[in-house]
Parts: C-alpha cells; structure tokens; sequence
C-alpha cells in the first residue's frame, strides 16, 4: 500500500531479512527528517512554563570557535538552566541544510560559505589551516610546512569545494602539481588515515585539539 501511494519500489522483494532499496532508503531518511522536526517543534510550543525550557540545537565543525561556543553556552546555562543544547557536528554545507531544514537553529560555519540569507555575526576566533603529518617523518618535527613541500606528497583534502578554491589560492602555482589522494568532510577520519599512514591531511588548527597525537600535526 505504501509503495502504491509513493509511486516507486520501496523493499527488495523475497529478501530475509527485508531491506530497502535506494528509494526506501530516501523516503526513511525524509521520514526521519520529518520526526525530527515534529519532535522539535512540539518541544518549543509546549513550553508554557514561565521558566525557559527547551532544546537549542547547533550545528557546528571541529573548529577552534567550539571552545568559544563553549563560554557562551556556560554563562547561556547560568541564566537558563534547564535549557538543553543539541550539538550536531558536520561540516558548512551539511550544516546550513539542516538550517533550511529547520532542523538546527544556529550554525556555527568555517568560511568561506553562503550567509547573506542569514542573520550573522562573527565570532572573535581565527581560525588557521594545518597540515596532518605522520610522527614518523621529519616534517612532524617541524613548526611550519611550504605549499612546496606539502605538494610533493599525497594529500587528504577537505570535501567542500569552497575550502578547494581557498586552498588553491594558499598553494599558487604548486596547486597543479598537488596529488589529492582522497577528501573527507570531517578531519577526524582525515586523521585516522594519517596516523594508519596513509597520506598527509589538510585540517583547520582548531581539529588539532582532538588529535591523540597532537605534536603530528
């Protein structure tokens, strides 16, 4: 009856146990999408009582301006204490989805990003790129690393294509040159990959802080 009403396959028919294909899979995460939101809503219209209650939800990157946003929601909790903070992490463009979507109601974004349909304010933080090197090579020694040298070596780059365009400007003429190995759009698997000793990884300096090794960045 749901796949007549939908108009497409929804499960893979004669399968134990019973799994989805690529449409049901959309149509559950919409769903789920959609619970979400009606669980948010529901929380933010039934709070009638005088004391401010309630659920914030945040999406930010593994940046440095975290531990700024970490001093806001402290003295936030001091005046409300029964507010709770939802803090969703991905990268800019996962997070200004979730904010058309209504799903988050700030976003905490690494430029360079789309936020002229926003209201913003920038945080005092600034944020620094870093290179993701293996301990093992003498390159981890090191305080600083040239566009010269990082092209010589496979790199993980951050998935957004803004980040690629800001990047390149960094790097000048040895961007042609650059051997991106792979992309990932959180810097902690970025870090995984480098400490298995695969490849060297592109990260902002506040990721560093969730390293276990931070002397290899």
């Amino acid at each position: 009856m749901l796949e007549k009403e939908i108009g497409a396959t929804l499960f893979i028919k004669g399968s134990r146990p019973l799994s989805l294909t690529n449409e049901g899979y959309l149509l559950r995460r919409r769903a789920e999408e959609v619970l979400d939101l009606l669980a948010k809503t529901e929380a933010e219209v039934s709070c009638g009582k005088e004391e401010l209650e309630g659920t914030v939800t945040i999406g930010c990157g593994e940046i440095a301006a975290v531990q700024y946003l970490a001093k806001i929601i402290e003295k936030f909790h001091e005046i409300h204490p029964l507010v709770v903070f939802d803090i969703y992490t991905a990268n800019a463009d996962q997070i200004r989805q979730r904010m058309d979507e209504g799903l988050s109601d700030i976003g905490l974004l690494l430029e360079p990003s789309d936020i002229e349909q926003y209201e913003y304010i920038r945080m005092p933080v600034t944020e620094k790129w870093a290179a993701i090197v293996p301990s093992c090579v003498p390159l981890a020694k090191r305080n600083s690393v040239t566009a010269e040298e990082l092209a010589k070596v496979p790199v993980i780059m951050p998935s957004r294509k803004k980040v690629h365009a800001e990047v390149a400007n960094w790097f000048g003429k040895h961007y042609e040159h650059l051997n991106i190995a792979a992309v990932s759009n959180l810097s902690t698997n970025s870090a995984l990959l480098v400490e298995a000793g695969l490849d060297y990884a592109l990260t902002t300096e506040g990721h560093c802080h969730f390293l276990k090794n931070p002397e290899s960045a």
